[in-house]
């Protein structure tokens, strides 16, 4: 790995490139990169962060000044984490190392850092995409859709999500504490940031096309599903507790119109396959509530998330949950007693049990989770809470 340079300390800029067998384009980039800066007097550096190459992209790099950081864990977030962590700069701009991005235009950038933004993102559909530089289901469906989804869940106000092109200070980047190694890193990010309520902005930028002859790294659908998958585990509220609820409270509504006997609509008899299925829907809530629940104390104690201040009390939790287990067996028992009383038959039977089974179900869910619950928060450690 080439060292940083003896002046390191005052770089105020770091141009970071990721780079797989890029040999045909990496030191355009590098070379664009470094008479940017020139041009309009930044002190910088380019740095190369590169994931096993073997076309010699390393000394192609090298030989247009970059400083190569050589990253043996493979995947574009890896890649990116440890040359952003190696990064002597202030402040840093990414961008792919494949010329579909123009490191000529770097001023933009630093502009909007200077000013105090946290990270600025370039936008491709606000600038432009040249012809034949990104796929039509890319720019219409794929980038869209992920790119609402983004915005819905996190409210980041950003036109274009996995723009490869971004910048961001080197304080904002570490605050963020980026865990993912693949391409739902360039999610993450943004997903952080506004969720640390950083200041984000966008400048309008043109993609081009790429200069490579080789076929790119990026698989359509692998990578869309990483990251919708990661957008969603992220996102417990409307993975777990909205679903959750819904199905909890519209189960309970059906189970107590029920409970004091069928209903009638429009001449069709409700009866006992609905309150079945007002059971199942109250346990299946329950069971997805208790999962969001160990999602967000999991994703606290690994980093993903940060504290939401609030702590789980095991002997309420307990004292809950036995409560309504205790209720259930109540009602199991008072009908035990009225089917001896009737002779080993008890034609009403069927409401009750129902009842019955489904509480002691749903407290012993209570209990259950509540033990589990305590013994992660046994082991939550000082919270990583960035910022």
């Amino acid at each position: 790995m080439t060292q940083p340079p003896p002046d390191a300390a005052d770089l105020e800029l770091s141009v970071v490139m990721p780079c797989l067998n890029e040999a045909e384009t990496v030191a355009i980039c590098a070379r664009k990169a470094r008479e940017a800066m020139a041009r309009l007097g930044i002190r910088g550096e380019v740095l190369v962060a590169d994931n096993g190459s073997t076309d010699g992209s390393q000394k192609l790099a090298e030989a247009e000044g970059a400083r190569v950081v050589p990253v043996p864990v493979k995947g574009y977030g890896a890649a990116l984490q440890a040359g952003c962590e190696a990064a002597a700069g202030r402040y840093l701009i990414m961008g792919d190392s494949d010329d579909s991005y123009d490191f000529s235009n770097l001023g933009p950038f630093l502009e909007r850092l200077r000013t105090g933004d946290d990270l600025v993102m370039g936008s491709r559909f606000r600038g432009g995409i040249r012809p034949g530089a990104m796929p039509w289901h890319h720019r219409w469906i794929g980038n869209p859709v992920l790119t609402g989804i983004l915005n819905l869940l996190f409210r980041a106000g950003i036109s274009d999500a996995h723009c490869g092109m971004r910048g961001f200070s080197k304080d904002a980047f570490r605050r963020m504490s980026l865990k993912t190694t693949g391409m739902e890193f360039a999610s993450e990010m943004i997903i952080k940031a506004a969720k640390l309520h950083m200041r984000i902005s966008e400048i309008p930028i043109v993609l081009h096309v790429a200069g490579r002859t080789r076929p790119p790294h990026l698989r359509s659908f692998r990578d869309g599903w990483r990251h919708l998958r990661f957008m969603l585990i992220y996102s417990p509220a409307y993975l777990y507790s909205l679903p959750g609820w819904i199905a909890f409270l519209t189960g309970s509504a059906l189970m107590l119109w029920l409970a004091p006997g069928a209903r009638y609509i429009g001449g069709v008899m409700l009866d006992y396959h609905l309150l079945t299925a007002a059971g199942a829907l109250m346990i299946l809530g329950m069971q997805v509530l208790l999962i969001g629940r160990f999602a967000k104390v999991y994703a606290v104690v690994e980093g993903f998330e940060t504290d939401d201040g609030q702590r789980f009390n095991l002997e309420r939790g307990l004292m809950i949950g036995l409560a309504v287990f205790l209720a259930g067996l109540l009602v199991d028992g008072w009908l035990l007693v009225h089917y001896l009383r009737h002779g080993f038959t008890y034609p009403n039977a069927i409401r009750p049990a129902l009842l019955g089974a489904t509480l002691m179900i749903l407290g012993a869910q209570g209990v259950a989770g509540s033990f589990f619950l305590g013994m992660m928060q046994l082991n939550r450690r000082r919270p990583q809470v960035v910022g």
